[in-house]
């Protein structure tokens, strides 16, 4: 289970959760971690993350977030990890 981030790193994680939420679903995530820089931000208002970034993955069972992780690692995020937990778990733990 990865703990979510406290801090200026929690800040940038839930910038960047802010984003994928945004994203019509994990076909729309392999196009974004593809783009430039600078459109990904003006699409998404938030910084693409670097290729050796921490990324935390998650949706609300499990099964997309493992889908997301599974396409970042592939285009080059190798930090790139599920939240196995998912939502739910997140939920009754720190909402």
């Amino acid at each position: 289970m990865l703990p979510v981030p406290k801090g200026r790193a929690g800040a940038e994680f839930l910038k960047l959760t802010f984003a994928v939420r945004t994203m019509a679903g994990v076909s729309e995530l392999e196009s974004a971690l593809q783009m430039e820089p600078a459109a990904f931000k003006a699409l998404y208002s938030a910084e693409k993350p670097k290729l050796e970034e921490n990324l935390i993955f998650f949706c609300q069972m499990g099964k997309r977030g493992l889908q997301a992780t599974q396409l970042a690692q592939r285009l080059g995020y190798k930090e790139a990890r599920n939240y196995e937990g998912a939502y739910r778990e997140w939920l009754q733990k720190e909402g």
